[in-house]
């Protein structure tokens, strides 16, 4: 186990000849090494565990692309107020956003569309009308009284066993095409990959989002260069995460903002 702020004192000499497998001390201090760090670890877990998360509504602007404010909000796509919210979902397989490998119902932003909608979600999954077959849309006009946002577009992620974080890339440049075809100004997006289960690399995830939103955004500049669009600006995206996600996604955002504008300048 490697222990971060241990390492500088791991590390030094005399500690790497005592810890070596050839040290005649090694054989004992092994009872009192493993001790020592069993204490170590439990002190981590109960750090962990007390550690505040961020309230649901935390928000915060990591950076900005092309006059695009690119924010983290701690919140339920059931529960964005936005012109247009964006989830992604698998195939379908029977309980997949229920079982015990999703998040529980109170984290779960897919059930939590799904029941607000009145079970339409799993509806339309279930029955093949929507499929989630990979980049597979559909655009539903959310009834008032139901969910806050204003629109609601599906993305397909495919089959989950195929799934990979380079998905998003796509996902994310789909989502602003959609966008800007519709004429919003901001919306926001939800990947929704842990809800159905899958335990995904949150940051990579959300940097790839990101990404591919940025791309599709910088080719509808280069059309309008030509006179070729006539596409409203975005003004902003908000990336949605549930409280023990908001920091590493905002972080990955953030460093890919960072390198972005280092490559640009």
């Amino acid at each position: 186990m490697e222990i971060p702020y241990l390492q500088p004192y791991l590390n030094t000499p005399a500690m790497i000849k005592i810890l070596s497998p050839t040290s005649r001390y090694r054989s004992a201090l092994k009872p009192a090494i493993a001790l020592f760090f069993a204490v170590l670890l439990n002190f981590d877990i109960a750090l962990a565990q007390t550690t505040k998360l961020p309230a649901v509504g935390t928000s915060a602007v990591v950076g900005s692309i092309d006059h695009i404010d690119i924010a983290t909000t701690v919140q339920s796509p059931s529960g964005q107020v936005t012109p247009l919210q964006i989830i992604c979902v698998f195939e379908y397989t029977e309980g997949d956003i229920t079982s015990p490998q999703a998040l529980p119902a109170a984290a779960n932003g897919l059930l939590h569309i799904d029941q607000a909608l009145n079970g339409l979600l799993t509806d339309l999954r279930k029955s093949g009308k929507f499929t989630g077959h990979t980049l597979e849309t559909l655009l539903i006009t959310t009834p008032k009284g139901t969910i806050a946002a204003e629109k609601l577009l599906l993305i397909g992620l495919g089959n989950r066993n195929n799934f990979t974080p380079d998905l998003m890339t796509n996902i994310g440049r789909v989502g602003m095409r959609e966008a800007l075809r519709l004429g919003v100004s901001s919306y926001s997006h939800a990947s929704d990959l842990k809800d159905a289960g899958i335990d995904s690399p949150t940051g990579t995830v959300a940097s790839n989002v990101i990404k591919g939103a940025v791309e599709a955004y910088e080719t509808e500049l280069y059309l309008k260069s030509k006179n070729l669009s006539n596409a409203k600006p975005i003004s902003k995206i908000t990336l949605l995460t549930g409280p023990p996600f908001f920091a590493p996604s905002g972080e990955a955002v953030k460093a890919f903002i960072q390198t972005y504008h280092a490559a640009v300048n």
